[in-house]
């Protein structure tokens, strides 16, 4: 009788602590293993490369999202058992949605490759590149990259804390147009959660949430080293939209939210719970599907932005930007200020 009890009260038990252990591994660790295996995989040479001092800021805040050659060590210079170590810290630094959207986006430099008739040297699926900026530990500070065409995330750790910002994903094509993967919209959810909140506006709201008539031609933050919108917050406050419509504007910020894991998901769910109500949503463009149309979701802590009007609007950028704590500005700030005292 006793044994019969004890079987499934140890199993209980055994996930019980597996579950534990689970939730005492910090994100950071992770990042931190996962870079360590891909360093100790390189050559003297691939190091040269892929190492850079944490203190080179001109190399650690120039980060892009068009096609060019870029500071780091890309994937196509590495052995084929190297990537699969650079596509763990990629998996890393993301949620399983992030990971499968910046694989995917890699994947479509082939698409272009063979709509645009390319040699494969400009449109190169392995033309991603790995930066590491210090050294990776849970104690101190150090940070890393991965960056490529229509991808760029960027990440810096201090003292197991970890800033995920600037964090873009682009598509291009947005929805690709023939071959054997028509159809795919690897970005599709941030364009129909944006316009799924948009049309669900009254007239007299969506007059308000409208900045522009004109679709703006790139996201306006761009690739600045520091976040920034010219003047005060525009379009329309949270704190007029129907419980309804709120509800759609934290449904599609969860959305950007998870594209990272679970504990840095949380930290942007604070930021957006801190803001309450005093969030704005503003529209550029029309609304129709297929139209050139663009949007940002602005707090006095971070902004969401996306846009999709070049290649006849069928090219998606969407970036997260936190105002103060881009490339890990406030909790280096923090740090050093501890550190000083």
């Amino acid at each position: 009788m006793y044994s019969r009890w004890l079987r499934p009260a140890a199993a209980v038990l055994f996930g019980t602590l597996l579950i534990a252990a689970y939730h005492r591994t910090e994100q950071a660790v992770v990042i931190v293993d996962a870079a360590n295996h891909l360093i100790d995989s390189l050559t003297p040479e691939q190091k040269a490369k892929a190492l850079i001092p944490f203190e080179d800021e001109k190399q650690r805040f120039d980060w892009h999202f068009i096609p060019k050659e870029r500071k780091g060590l890309p994937l196509r210079e590495m052995q084929p058992y190297q990537q699969r170590l650079a596509t763990a810290l990629i998996a890393a630094g993301l949620s399983q949605q992030g990971f499968i959207k910046a694989t995917t986006i890699m994947s479509l430099e082939d698409v272009l490759r063979i709509m645009e008739k390319d040699s494969g040297e400009r449109r190169n699926p392995e033309k991603y590149y790995v930066s590491i900026f210090g050294t990776p530990a849970t104690k101190g500070v150090w940070g890393y990259s991965i960056e490529g065409h229509h991808l760029s995330q960027n990440y810096t750790i201090v003292n197991g804390k970890i800033s995920d910002s600037p964090s873009f994903f682009g598509t291009n094509p947005a929805k690709v147009p023939e071959g054997p993967r028509k159809g795919l919209r690897v970005l599709a959810q941030e364009e129909d959660l944006g316009r799924d909140l948009m049309t669900s506006l009254t007239p007299a709201q969506q007059a308000t949430a409208t900045v522009d008539k004109t679709a703006y031609k790139d996201i306006i933050s761009f690739n600045s080293r520091k976040a920034a919108i010219e003047g005060k917050p525009s379009g329309l406050l949270a704190s007029k939209m129907t419980p309804a419509q709120f509800n759609k504007l934290m449904v599609l910020l969860e959305m950007y939210a998870n594209n990272m894991p679970e504990q840095q998901a949380q930290a942007r769910m604070d930021k957006v719970k801190a803001a309450g109500k005093n969030i704005y949503f503003a529209w550029a463009g029309v609304t129709n599907v297929g139209g050139p149309h663009y949007y940002r979701v602005q707090t006095d802590t971070f902004l969401v932005e996306y846009d999709n009007t070049q290649n006849d609007n069928n090219h998606v950028h969407s970036v997260w930007r936190d105002f103060n704590g881009d490339f890990g500005l406030d909790l280096l700030k923090a740090h050093y200020e501890a550190s000083h005292k």
